[in-house]
């Protein structure tokens, strides 16, 4: 087997540099690079917090994407819970490999507001996110009728 040869010989970071993009962003002042994976240790912290409403409950996941200082920069900014909720979605949706405006992570939000949900990660091939996504509404789902499920036994003439 031939290995790849990548443009550098640097190691790891400069070859992850180079295949991740390495693209960045400013929000609020703070410039973050746009997240490309989601962390190992996103996909636990996310199921914990999917009940979560409060800012500092988001604080973890926003290390994790951004960079332990962000959060902090984004508060002595002014930045809001709803903001905080757009910049996460946008975050993970690009994390996941899903390309995503702001304008398109805030219409997400507000669509959960409006809908009483939590505000969900965008859809992508991550269970985590996926988790993140489901809306709870806090009762069970209605009951299919067999009637409408089953299908009518066939007979063979023979």
């Amino acid at each position: 087997m031939t290995a790849r040869k990548t443009g550098g010989t640097g190691g790891w970071d400069e070859f992850w540099a180079e295949v991740s993009g390495g693209r960045t962003e400013t929000i609020r002042g703070v410039q973050v690079t746009v997240p490309t994976d989601i962390p190992l240790a996103m996909e636990q912290r996310i199921n914990e917090l999917q009940d979560a409403e409060d800012e500092d409950s988001f604080a973890e996941l926003i290390a994790l994407l951004f960079g332990t200082d962000a959060l902090g920069a984004w508060r002595e900014g002014g930045m809001g819970l709803r903001e905080l909720k757009t910049v996460l979605a946008w975050g993970i949706a690009h994390a996941n490999g899903q390309d995503m405006t702001f304008a398109e992570a805030y219409d997400l939000v507000m669509q959960e507001e409006a809908g009483g949900g939590k505000t969900p990660a965008p859809k992508g091939p991550n269970r985590a996110a996926r988790r993140a996504q489901s809306t709870r509404t806090g009762g069970p789902s209605k009951p299919t009728s067999r009637a409408s499920t089953g299908s009518a036994r066939k007979t063979s003439r023979g």
